[in-house]
């Protein structure tokens, strides 16, 4: 693929998934209004400010990534044609989706709402079986023994602290 087709595939996917994921339904669960904060303390709001400012970031950083290194998008049907391990990928393996449910928390921090944390949870939850059901099984097969060792190296979902230094 080329640069230009996985920039314009990326930015599309960006808008779609991501950006209804983490935008447009917590937009319509939740309206955006301000509800008391978890607790009653308002410091949890600025938790949930720390999360979205930390997620939004590396969700752009890894989409960035995919077209920019790896020729090819985050879509399944577009992917790339290399291995990401590079970036935020060197601490952990899925920073794309970590970045969508930490938005997605930051929101529900920031706004006080119950609803959306339980729509962070299932979005987890979804995102882990889309993980081991599919997206490892098709990167071992797509990049044999560099995402096999890669895989032994780089946690899945908790940030490793200091980066791997793999191959790259």
């Amino acid at each position: 693929m080329s640069r230009g087709s996985a920039i314009f595939g990326t930015i599309l996917f960006l808008l779609v998934a991501p950006g209804s994921l983490a935008g447009l339904v917590p937009w319509a669960i939740s309206g955006w209004h301000l509800t008391p904060p978890f607790f009653g303390l308002e410091p949890v709001r600025w938790l949930g400010v720390a999360l979205i400012v930390a997620g939004l970031p590396a969700l752009l950083d890894s989409f960035a990534r995919f077209a920019l290194q790896g020729f090819g998008t985050p879509a399944p049907i577009l992917p790339t044609e290399r291995l990401i391990a590079t970036g935020l990928y060197r601490h952990v393996r899925n920073p794309m989706y970590v970045g969508v449910v930490a938005t997605v928390l930051g929101q529900a921090l920031l706004l006080g709402s119950v609803a959306l944390v339980a729509y962070a949870a299932i979005l987890f939850l979804c995102f882990h079986i889309f993980v081991i059901a599919y997206e490892e099984p098709a990167c071992a097969r797509r990049f044999g023994a560099d995402f096999t060792a890669y895989r032994a190296a780089v946690p899945r979902w908790l940030p490793r602290l200091t980066p791997h230094r793999g191959a790259q």
